[in-house]
């Protein structure tokens, strides 16, 4: 497998008023191309740390992040991030929202404006193009972050739990929207979740983390078929599956610090 995001016995810690957190410790992980990779774990076991860092968000403590066998220095356009606040500009219309990054980055408008409307399209929203924020749903607002994302042509997505905040019905929703759009135009994903049906429903291996210090604790393969379906979600198969992340999860032995 070529990775296309490489951690490389990466430790993160933070200072307290009288000793530090170790929030990672020594973790080392290879995403390949194209990979959909979900990451979960009880709460305080670095997922969003692990995202971060791959973001360029924050530096490690020791250790490295590269993408595409280069090191991680800062933010960069072949990444693209999504957190689960929308963080849409409130006086832009979708399209405004979508385009506002390939502005930045001094676009022609023509070209601007066909990535958008790409964008848009993938993600299923070109009817609300013209709508603001204010007027779309919590799951249309989340799907415009993720045109915006995807109009910058970044080659890796980030997501940090994107769809937490949205009620069940949606989420599933969102999630189909998500593999959809993931089978017509190929990206590497890591995507941070604390619900285990999410993690396995999404990915083709599910990196179970273990808490204090932050480990992997293990990493288990999906190997049900794309595109994944209601029945698919409902096979004896997938509650393996889910069974033997949950119980990776939840009764795990805690991980003790290093020597």
């Amino acid at each position: 497998m070529n990775a296309k995001i490489s951690f490389r016995n990466v430790s993160q810690t933070f200072p307290l008023k009288k000793s530090t957190f170790t929030a990672l410790d020594e973790v080392s992980l290879d995403i390949g191309d194209e990979e959909f990779v979900t990451v979960v774990g009880p709460s305080g076991c670095g997922k969003s740390t692990l995202l971060n860092l791959a973001a360029g968000l924050a530096t490690p403590t020791s250790g490295e992040v590269l993408v595409d066998g280069r090191t991680v220095t800062g933010p960069g356009p072949d990444r693209g991030v999504i957190f689960q606040q929308y963080a849409l500009f409130p006086w832009l219309t979708v399209r405004g929202n979508v385009e506002f990054g390939l502005k930045l980055a001094s676009v022609p408008a023509a070209e601007r404006r066909l990535r958008a409307e790409r964008a848009i399209g993938l993600v299923g929203l070109t009817d609300f193009a013209d709508a603001l924020p204010k007027t779309l749903s919590g799951g249309m607002k989340q799907r415009c972050a993720i045109a915006r994302a995807y109009a910058v042509d970044p080659q890796v997505l980030l997501m940090d739990e994107p769809f937490g905040a949205l009620d069940a019905l949606t989420r599933v929703q969102l999630q189909d929207q998500l593999l959809e759009t993931w089978s017509r135009d190929r990206r590497t994903v890591l995507f941070i979740t604390h619900d285990v049906d999410e993690a396995v429903y999404l990915a083709r291996r599910v990196v179970v983390m273990a808490a204090r210090p932050g480990r992997i604790h293990s990493v288990v393969d999906v190997d049900l078929p794309y595109p994944r379906t209601e029945d698919i979600r409902l096979s004896p198969e997938f509650a393996r599956i889910r069974n033997a992340v949950w119980t990776s999860v939840y009764h795990q032995t805690p991980a003790a610090p290093a020597a």
